[in-house]
Order: C-alpha cells, then structure tokens, then sequence
C-alpha cells in the first residue's frame, strides 16, 4: 500500500470483476443466509424477485477478496520497484451499505473504490483515515453494491 501522504483523492480504481454463478452463490447461502430466494432456484421464481439472487453478504465478500487482492498487488508492485510498502492498519467501520438492485446468478459485477477524502489521526501518532466510496456494477451498468469505509493507512516515517 502506499503511505497516507501519497493516496491520491477522487481518483477511482477499478478493482476487479466477478460472475456470480449459481451454485457458489446457494453455497454461500447454505452456510450464512438461508433465504429461499438465495436457495431455491424454483422458489426463487415465485419469490419478490422473480429468480435465484446472490445474498447481499456474499456479493460484500466478493468485494472484499477482490479489495485486498488490488491491495496486494499495489503492494507487491511498489516492492518491485524498491519502494517502501505502508502498513494497513485496521477498519474503524463502514456506513451507508446498500443493495440497490438484486444480483442475479450468471450477472458479472465490476467493482471500483475510489478515495473520498482523507484526515490524520490526532490519537495514532503515525497513521491516517483513508475514507473509501465503494461500488459495484453489473453487465448492464447498473449499481448493485455501494458503501463507504474507512481503513487506517501509515504515514511517512518523519
């Protein structure tokens, strides 16, 4: 990751992609949300959403294997390079999720983050909030995933 001071604003990244095939997505409901509509395919038919859809959950940790990826590979490319790699440090917490509109088995969603601002810590001597905007696409343009989060960043050593 890159320091605090070298995070740009405003400046969205594309974080990766992911196709939401059917049976990963009534695997995860199995396990952590067992709603008919992430299910049962033939339920799901009848159901409010006319089809099988992905739990919101899942498509959140979706996004967060492909956020850290995208992190990984900043980091790794700054290695290379011989530059230092910040330390990340933990999240205080996100707001604002929402699931606009339903992912459905066989949607492609591509997901951004895009820094929104961000402030240094007067109670961590050496680190920084980075406040992200998240999103997340699917094939036809429309928003299916959105929140905001914060992640502690290092700073520069002084």
């Amino acid at each position: 990751m890159h320091y605090f001071e070298d995070i740009p604003v405003g400046v969205p990244a594309e974080i990766g992609s992911h196709s939401f095939a059917q049976e990963e997505m009534i695997r995860f409901a199995e396990k952590y949300d067992r709603q008919d509509y992430h299910l049962d395919p033939e339920a799901a038919r009848a159901g409010p959403f006319g089809g099988l859809i992905a739990s919101g959950w899942y498509t959140g940790a979706v996004f967060q294997s492909l956020f850290v990826r995208h992190l990984q590979k900043i980091a790794e490319e700054l290695r290379r390079a011989g530059r230092p790699v910040a330390r990340l440090g933990p999240s205080p917490g996100f707001t604002d999720l929402k699931w606009p509109r339903p992912v459905y088995a066989g949607d492609t969603v591509s997901f951004r983050t895009t820094v929104e601002k961000k402030r240094v810590l007067r109670t961590r001597p050496g680190w920084g909030a980075v406040h992200f905007s998240n999103e997340g696409f699917n094939q036809k343009g429309e928003r299916v995933y959105a929140f905001r989060g914060i992640t502690f960043v290092e700073r520069k050593p002084a």
